[in-house]
């Protein structure tokens, strides 16, 4: 095809349709505005669900197929002859205004096995908070409570003929197709949320590298300070430092006039200083304006190849489609040609300036970004509720209180502040309840209260009034946990990542006592003797005339098994504790 054909508009039964003459097999997408940041945190997944259930009836088809559900957007896309783009695109409108509900039950374990391989990102939580874009780093919790009437009418509400764009690439429109959705108004992107009361930002969490992400104006010059700041990552991280293997950046627009700018660079833990100093200097470098010619020039090259690739126009309907239900234009290959031309050094300078003070940056855990001039993102409250004050009952100075407009956690610290983790009712996203009786608030902010009847001595009518405060809508049953309450570990004020944790069964260890610690250091020594001879024997034993192979591998496992038993209980108390 010619990468340079025009994108044509029109419309198919009331949808506004862009269509692009095209070679080889038809290609077509039917576009919603809604995603997961449009649900709550209770209800998360439902989006989800109605995609599966849309998709169920298509069944087995030799031509490809699929469905994605993003933040704010949801596609249903194919690849095929004309008349099996048409069965496709009429089986989903069809589904859609009469879901198969006899497949909840099933598809909800599907959507759970599928949520068990995904990875959630951590940057949107800390960024959004427990709403609106933050929710894609959370479980998709709303699922096992969701019945038929609750899917039934969000397709309703939202997979509507006026919030939907049709997209098609071909060598004409396909013939006979009609698309028959209930009539329904466009719907506005998500409100953007924030949790981070200052950036530049940084959080502490997880061991395999850093992260950062950073909002910009949504731009030419964004995408290509992205290709530049990838270059630059992998230059000093990998090529002149061989401290990472994979030093990768991209520029992904959110359709409201601004982009997402995220840039990985993975570490091994004892590289793990030398990558977040290499990071934070790149980072900086081009803040203050150390961009080369060069390096824009190359990647200016690439972006310019893509878009005179054969497949340029086919490739950018999806986009074009969400940029048409926000309510943005979108310019045609020659604009964007134009536009990449016209970039300087200066405007990629006004990026980095901008990307830096919008910054927030994941490390890994045990390390800041203060010294680079990050605040830390909070992990604790402004301030505690008063009311009623139920002590930990394993004395490790934490305290619940239980108020009239919502629940702390406080814990004094060293120099005796008191810090406080606090979620107000009208401010929970969620409260995850288990039989057991055990409670997780998760507030707005992201911030996490847990409510532990065997760990705080809740009483039933204690558990009312939370209940009573709490809206119903916020509610989350699951099923029962692994582990009982009384080895759940008590998350702490101040604690880190796991205050905002995304999964249910996530804790921060407690505070170790002077008999872990005491038993730490006798396992400890004797792991370390045991295995300092068994090491001795393995390597010196096989020098021994009188100790036979069978001997040698029969005396060699018993001591490398006894010392795995003295070490074992040092690790859990390691895993399990913290330092006073």
């Amino acid at each position: 095809m010619n990468p340079q054909a025009a994108v044509h508009r029109t419309e198919t039964d009331g949808i506004p349709t862009l269509f692009a003459q095209a070679d080889g097999p038809m290609r077509a997408g039917l576009v919603f505005r809604v995603g997961v940041a449009d649900e709550t945190l209770a209800r998360t997944g439902v989006t989800h669900m109605v995609e599966h259930l849309a998709l169920h009836r298509v069944g087995l088809a030799d031509y490809h197929f699929n469905g994605a559900t993003k933040a704010a957007f949801t596609h249903f896309h194919v690849e095929g002859a004309e008349h099996e783009v048409v069965a496709y695109l009429q089986g989903v409108c069809a589904s859609l205004t009469a879901l198969p509900m006899e497949r909840l039950e099933t598809e909800k374990e599907i959507l759970r096995t599928e949520e068990s391989r995904r990875d959630t990102p951590q940057l949107p939580l800390w960024r959004y908070g427990a709403q609106g874009y933050g929710l894609v780093s959370y479980p998709e919790w709303g699922v096992r409570n969701l019945g038929p009437q609750d899917v039934e009418a969000w397709a309703h509400t939202w997979f509507t003929q006026g919030n939907a764009v049709l997209w098609v690439a071909g060598e004409r429109l396909p013939a006979g197709l009609t698309l028959k959705l209930p009539a329904g108004p466009r719907r506005p992107l998500p409100v953007v949320t924030s949790a981070l009361p200052a950036t530049p930002a940084y959080f502490s969490d997880g061991t395999g590298g850093v992260l950062l992400d950073a909002v910009v104006a949504d731009s030419t010059a964004a995408r290509l300070y992205a290709g530049v700041l990838e270059r630059e990552l992998s230059r000093a991280l990998r090529q002149e430092g061989g401290y990472s293997y994979t030093a990768a950046a991209d520029c992904t627009a959110r359709r409201d006039g601004f982009a997402t700018v995220t840039a990985f660079a993975d570490a091994l833990p004892a590289k793990q200083d030398a990558v977040l100093g290499g990071f934070v200097d790149v980072f900086a470098g081009l803040q203050v304006g150390r961009i080369g010619q060069t390096d824009l020039d190359a990647v200016r090259t690439r972006a310019d190849s893509a878009l005179t690739a054969p497949d340029a126009v086919v490739r950018r309907l999806p986009g074009m489609a969400e940029d048409l239900l926000a309510g943005r234009s979108s310019l045609t290959l020659d604009e964007l040609r134009a536009a990449l031309r016209s970039v300087t050094p200066a405007d990629l300078h006004a990026v980095a300036v901008e990307a830096a003070g919008t910054a927030l940056m994941q490390v890994p855990h045990g390390h800041s970004a203060d010294w680079a001039g990050y605040a830390a993102a909070p992990t604790s409250s402004s301030h505690a509720v008063t009311g009623r004050r139920l002590p930990s009952l394993r004395r490790d100075g934490s305290t619940l209180v239980v108020g009239e407009e919502g629940v702390s956690l406080t814990e004094v610290g060293p120099d005796g502040t008191e810090h406080a983790v606090t979620v107000p009712y009208r401010a929970c996203a969620a409260m995850l309840s288990w039989p057991d009786g055990g409670r997780r608030l998760i507030g707005t902010d992201g911030l996490v209260v847990d409510m532990e009847p065997g760990l705080y001595g809740v009483d039933a009518p204690t558990m009312a009034v939370v209940a009573a405060a709490v809206s119903p809508a916020v509610v989350v049953w699951l099923p029962p946990r692994e582990r009982t309450p009384a080895s759940e570990p008590v998350p702490a004020p101040g604690g880190g990542g796991a205050i905002r944790a995304g999964s249910p069964g996530r804790a921060t260890p407690t505070r170790r006592t002077g008999g872990q610690t005491a038993a730490l250091v006798v396992f400890g020594l004797l792991g370390a003797m045991f295995g300092f001879l068994a090491l001795s024997f393995t390597v010196f034993g096989a020098d021994d005339p009188e100790t036979s192979t069978g001997e040698l591998i029969s005396i060699s496992g018993f001591m490398w098994g006894l010392t795995a038993l003295l070490t074992w209980p040092a690790v859990r108390i390691l895993r399990r504790t913290r330092r006073v």
